[in-house]
């Protein structure tokens, strides 16, 4: 078996961060990126981005790692026990970017790779990653939009990669324990490398330079609406289930505080402001209340 192209994976997540924080500093107008650059003592190190305050974003975060280890941390080898013990580099871009506006939607995405060796057999490597819509306020329009150009970026690679990624998002951003999605799903994937390295990296570059197409045309078309002080009491006690969320389910930030990363960079997806409500209610009728009905529930949003 070839051995997998790393330093070709690693160059493109570097510029892909690089492409990315340049996009979206010219969607805000007026904030910039301050990078933070960090070591990681058990081995590799990477690069944290991060708007704050800007006109259009309340916080943006892009952050680029490469961390290496002697043994995989448990929420990496759960469900693959054969590689308990192995050596292992993990390389990525997350990002996770909390608006002003309550009527422009969260958004977050990752693309990652991981390859685990041990002396005694070939390295095993898979892709993971994907991107996904938190909106507080739902638009029709803007959900078609996002599975769209999530669609089309899978297409290329077969008709049923959309589909099958698209439930696998939605099965894994649904918090059990509220028994409620996240926001309105996009593509998931992980442990992939069927198909071989060219073609699971292809995949994965796809989605990681198909995220701007996928959420900025969203950001031009709400961030001049017109909100108050309710629309943003709801949309920060909608980023509590984001809280919610990565604190106890996201196996990202598992996998980055079992193996010794840096936690301001884990922890960066969270929103600067957030509240918790005790038997909240939307009042029936209401746009928060279409959240609920209409937005939050699985739905094919590109069937004819």
């Amino acid at each position: 078996m070839p051995t997998p192209a790393t330093a070709d994976v690693h160059s493109f997540l570097q510029t892909l961060q690089a492409r990315i924080c340049q996009a979206l500093e010219q969607a805000d107008g007026s904030g910039r990126f301050v990078s933070d650059s960090w070591q990681r003592p058990e081995g590799g190190g990477g690069q944290s981005r991060v708007l704050t305050n800007g006109t259009v974003f309340e916080q943006a975060g892009v952050n680029f790692s490469h961390v290496s280890g002697e043994q995989l941390p448990p929420s990496a080898s759960a469900h693959r026990p054969e590689l308990a013990g192995c050596r292992f580099q993990a390389m990525g871009v997350s990002l996770v970017i909390h608006p002003h506006n309550p009527y422009v939607p969260t958004s977050h995405a990752n693309v990652r790779f991981f390859i685990a060796e041990r002396d005694d057999a070939e390295p095993v490597w898979w892709f993971g990653g994907g991107f996904d819509l938190t909106p507080y306020y739902g638009f029709e329009e803007d959900a078609v939009h996002w599975h769209t150009v999530a669609r089309d970026l899978c297409r290329p690679f077969g008709e049923q990669i959309y589909p099958d990624y698209k439930a696998w998002c939605d099965e894994y951003f649904f918090l059990k324990h509220r028994q409620e999605a996240r926001g309105i799903g996009g593509l998931f994937f992980d442990d992939l490398n069927e198909g071989g390295f060219d073609r699971c990296f292809a995949f994965t570059q796809a989605i990681g330079n198909g995220f701007i197409d996928a959420y900025l045309p969203i950001v031009e078309r709400r961030k001049t609406q017109p909100w108050g002080e309710r629309e943003r009491q709801f949309q920060l006690y909608r980023r509590g289930r984001y809280v919610e969320f990565n604190l106890v389910w996201d196996r990202g930030t598992l996998f980055g505080l079992q193996s010794g990363g840096r936690t301001e960079s884990i922890l960066m997806s969270m929103p600067p402001l957030a509240r918790w409500e005790y038997g909240y209610q939307p009042e029936p009728g209401s746009a928060e209340a279409a959240l609920y009905e209409q937005f939050l529930p699985v739905r094919d949003w590109v069937a004819p």
